[in-house]
């Protein structure tokens, strides 16, 4: 088994493995995401973890649930594993990669409750906004691994990609816009902590697959 992954996360029962960080077999193969947790519900996913503040809070706060962690920066996701270890969290599971190949190509078809994207990087100059994970692209793929009634969380501090975040799913009528939970947008991310710290508000909207 991958270095990174060294138990069968269904074993022993009750106990996390040693580490949270799951290695993909293969990056052309949908993942096969029921086998990465010990129990079969719900699985919802973080692209763009950071620091894991919100990924461990809501993970602790749903045991009901199977949350599984994107970063493309080992050092975070090896500091997310650690504290999840220590929490004693079975139903959370990290794997390194990009986020929008991630979302596009190893997802399988309507395996996914809820996608959470915050604080993405904005990409401020036009000639970079290609770059932005949330486009007309996102919401197709979004559309194919969402179960039915699936949805979108999404977070910015940044206005301009905020008023494209929303246009993008305005313009696809397989979403509709709902009201954001009050008890998820009181676990604070880390990027959220330091913007509020300097006075700057966050944006937030969520989307239903209809």
């Amino acid at each position: 088994m991958p270095a990174e992954d060294r138990t069968n996360p269904r074993s022993p029962v009750g106990q996390p493995p040693p580490t949270l960080i799951h290695r993909p077999v293969s990056i052309t193969e949908r993942l096969q995401t029921d086998e990465l947790f010990r129990c079969g519900q719900p699985l919802e996913v973080e692209l763009g973890s950071g620091d894991g503040t919100f990924l461990l809070e809501y993970a602790r706060l749903h045991p009901d649930r199977n949350l599984l962690g994107v970063e493309r920066l080992l050092g975070r996701l090896r500091k997310i594993s650690r504290k999840g270890i220590r929490a004693g969290l079975t139903n959370l599971r990290l794997v390194r990669i990009e986020a929008s190949y991630f979302l596009e190509y190893l997802l399988r078809d309507e395996s996914v409750q809820a996608l959470h994207v915050y604080f993405p990087d904005p990409w401020p100059k036009r000639k970079h906004r290609k770059n932005r994970l949330i486009n007309s692209r996102f919401t197709e793929v979004a559309r194919r691994v969402l179960a039915p009634e699936g949805l979108v969380y999404l977070r910015t501090d940044d206005a301009d990609y905020f008023a494209q975040m929303t246009a993008v799913f305005a313009a696809d009528r397989s979403f509709a816009r709902e009201e954001t939970p009050a008890a998820m947008l009181e676990i604070i991310t880390d990027f959220e902590r330091d913007f509020l710290a300097k006075g700057i508000r966050a944006r937030h909207a969520a989307y239903r697959r209809i």
